[in-house]
């Protein structure tokens, strides 16, 4: 998956099996977390990480015309710092791509979808702020 360097904006893909550890910027050499702010992942990226992650995996399957979408992106950031180091929140665009949504049986945005081992252990739909999120998925947050 790809994560943004906080310090020089570089891009950095990280292997999901590694979401776990600290990686260095391969630009400035900062060091880089998976976890801590939402990641976007495209199709490959979404099935590599629920598949191989060490940790949970939280996705937010959204599209950028969905309004409640947008309410809840805030919340989301918020519920990723929150778990910092214990889940990585990730986002699909489910307009760009279907065949992923699909797939999951998305019928409802905003979706959300909890993995472990690389199966799929609960969904929620519908606006939920960071509070209601992990309660709904029984989240310890800080």
């Amino acid at each position: 998956m790809i994560v943004t360097c906080p310090n020089c904006t570089k891009k950095n893909r990280i292997p999901a099996a590694r979401v776990d550890q600290m990686a260095k910027c391969g630009n400035c050499a900062r060091e880089l977390s998976a976890t801590g702010q939402p990641v976007a992942v495209n199709g490959s990226d979404f099935q590599d990480l629920v598949d191989n992650s060490p940790l949970p995996v939280l996705v937010d399957f959204w599209a950028p015309w969905c309004g409640p979408c947008k309410m809840v992106a805030p919340e989301i950031d918020k519920l990723a710092q929150q778990l910092d180091g214990k889940v990585v929140v990730a986002k699909l665009d489910t307009e760009q791509h279907p065949q992923v949504a699909q797939q999951e049986g998305v019928q409802g945005i905003p979706m959300f979808a909890m993995y472990e081992g690389g199966k799929r252990t609960s969904t929620q739909t519908g606006y939920m702020n960071a509070e209601q999120l992990a309660r709904a998925f029984e989240l310890k947050v800080k």
